[in-house]
């Protein structure tokens, strides 16, 4: 185990307390029903234990449909029946007011021909008029990039090679009473699109149904922050991650952390609520378990913390606030 797990949250705090239970494949094959929604209303397809390790053949946010640069997505999208989601996946003893903890160990380029595909959608996209953004201006030009992806590079162009740095798009527990669509992201996790969640992460989401649900899916081979046409390199991964719940931890937002940062994640529109509500989780989280005082962290963000945008594409937009672990030791 790395240095940093041994002290991380999951670690200390986790009822697994770090050890690895069994492993599980949640193949295409066990998945079955891919879901569009997040909530608490579909069947399950596996129960684990804290500290199991789940293997996951996750689909790419096209579900397949965009295989070369001829196939448009007007074509062969029937939306909101994008960004299919593998779950939920209970995990055994999770309930109402605990947390889950999520460490993704490894994300590989799954088939036997990896790519991935970037697509500028019709109404789609942080430049362009959508149908919340209402304008009368036509929409951009829709176009299709497919590019090979390997362990290291995602082959852009002729021109650009760009470093494969994958992260997961959308990781979520259910919502309580309402299923929210796969591409929103809110205090339940969703759709956020945050670069950091990639392996050596660990995302800690909150319990408000029994067994939590968990949902996950949307691999990115790589994406830029904002995601700014509306998609990144999407593509099809096996995803590794090790499961554990945190008993009695009750989050009103999903937090992050890894080897160098806390984050908080909130989502919202305007950008700058999403923004607020980060940087106010993440101060609330200093005071109440660092030793912070309230208006010291608050001054002080102002002059250390860190803004990770994720997507200001969906129907929310997604901020993650940081602070370097640095400044948390006593």
């Amino acid at each position: 185990m790395d240095d940093w797990l041994s002290d991380s949250i999951m670690v200390t705090r986790g009822v697994a307390g770090g050890a690895m239970g069994a492993t599980h494949h949640l193949s295409e094959e066990l998945q079955g029903t891919f879901h569009y929604t997040i909530g608490p209303y579909s069947d399950p397809v596996l129960s684990i234990a804290p500290g199991d390790r789940v293997v996951v053949d996750t689909r790419d946010a096209f579900d397949g449909a965009i295989q070369t640069e001829a196939d448009m997505p007007s074509d062969r999208l029937t939306m909101p029946f994008v960004n299919p989601q593998n779950g939920p996946i209970l995990v055994q003893g999770a309930e109402i007011g605990d947390a889950i903890a999520v460490h993704i160990e490894s994300m590989a380029p799954r088939g036997d021909d990896p790519h991935g595909a970037c697509a500028m959608i019709p109404e789609f996209g942080a430049l362009t008029g959508t149908s919340l953004t209402a304008t009368l201006n036509e929409p951009l030009p829709e176009t299709v990039r497919v590019v090979k992806v390997d362990h290291e590079w995602v082959y852009w162009s002729d021109r650009v090679t760009l470093p494969y740095r994958p992260h997961i798009g959308t990781l979520s527990t259910s919502p309580q009473i309402d299923s929210i669509n796969s591409l929103t992201p809110d205090s339940h996790g969703g759709n956020m699109d945050l670069p950091d969640m990639g392996p050596g992460s660990i995302t800690y989401l909150p319990v408000r149904s029994p067994g939590a649900r968990l949902f996950i899916g949307d691999a990115h081979a790589c994406q830029g922050d904002g995601e700014l046409c509306g998609t990144a390199v999407e593509y099809q991964s096996t995803t590794t991650i090790h499961v554990d719940l945190i008993k009695g931890w009750t989050l009103d937002w999903p937090r992050l952390e890894n080897e160098e940062v806390i984050m908080a994640i909130g989502s919202a529109r305007p950008l700058e609520d999403a923004t607020r509500i980060a940087y106010r989780t993440l101060i609330l989280w200093m005071e109440a378990e660092y030793g912070y005082d309230r208006w010291d962290a608050y001054m002080m963000l102002s002059q250390c913390g860190r803004v990770r945008l994720g997507n200001f594409v969906d129907p929310k937009y997604t901020v993650g606030a940081a602070i370097s672990k640095s400044y948390l030791e006593d």
